[in-house]
């Protein structure tokens, strides 16, 4: 199924955010400020993670996606990858039936390649469980970036159609590893920075942006609800001047 695009159509736009997207920043300073390994605020984060599930089906929001290991986390110290890669395996063991119980389908989207061969059975495991569920749809982006995204796309495109030198929008838009959702209403960055690092950067066009100095272990139900108010006073004009949105109100 291919999503509308924001560059090409005009989403209708609703009070709470049919899509939010989040990277979940400050996990390992979490930690550090309270004299803790790193690790300790990555288990923690995954706690987060479970609440914010939670509050986003109470609100209804129908997606949550999650970027939970960039391509540029590889860069990290190797002791710090491996703990991470067993907390997802983890993680997958524990949460996968609460999500199943619950509804929520879960999507893990990037270059699994790079995994261990049991971490990728889990994840198709997992993927098939819960498929059927409507939810919630949570994707986790993980060994995932923006740039590795629209390449990916690009040449599954070309590969489709041998010898084309020239490709639209239509054409790339249903491989690129978030075709399953529409384009993020919001987008939350906690820990303080102000960048989206790689993140989604062909779905973010006109998703309104929002940063708080929160840690993502101490982001929760209250947190959430602070960004989607903030979401709510945006005026979101997809290239359109105000007067045509009161217009269109009018209409309506």
């Amino acid at each position: 199924m291919t999503r509308p695009s924001s560059t090409q159509d005009i989403p209708e736009a609703s009070l709470v955010p049919t899509h939010v997207a989040i990277i979940m920043d400050g996990n390992g300073r979490w930690a550090t400020t309270r004299y803790l390994p790193r690790v300790a605020g990555h288990a923690k984060g995954v706690e987060a993670v479970r609440g914010i599930v939670k509050a986003c089906v109470a609100r209804g929001v129908a997606y949550l996606t999650l970027f939970a290991f960039s391509s540029e986390n590889w860069r990290r110290p190797p002791e710090e990858v491996s703990l991470l890669m067993r907390l997802f395996s983890t993680a997958l063991e524990r949460e996968v039936s609460r999500m199943h119980a619950n509804g929520v389908r879960l999507r893990i989207v990037g270059d699994l390649s790079r995994f261990d061969p049991v971490l990728q059975q889990q994840i198709a495991d997992a993927e098939v469980r819960t498929a059927d569920n409507e939810r919630l749809t949570l994707t986790i982006c993980a060994n995932y970036g923006g740039r590795w995204d629209m390449l990916q796309a690009m040449n599954k495109a070309a590969a489709t159609r041998p010898g084309s030198t020239e490709f639209t929008e239509q054409d790339l838009a249903p491989h690129l590893a978030m075709a399953h959702a529409p384009e993020p209403d919001l987008f939350i960055r906690t820990g303080g920075e102000q960048r989206i690092s790689n993140f989604l950067l062909w779905q973010l066009a006109y998703t309104e942006l929002y940063f708080t100095d929160t840690y993502w272990p101490d982001f929760n139900a209250a947190s959430l609800d602070q960004a989607i108010l903030s979401y709510q006073q945006r005026e979101r004009r997809f290239g359109r001047t105000s007067a045509q949105l009161i217009e269109v109100r009018k209409a309506s």
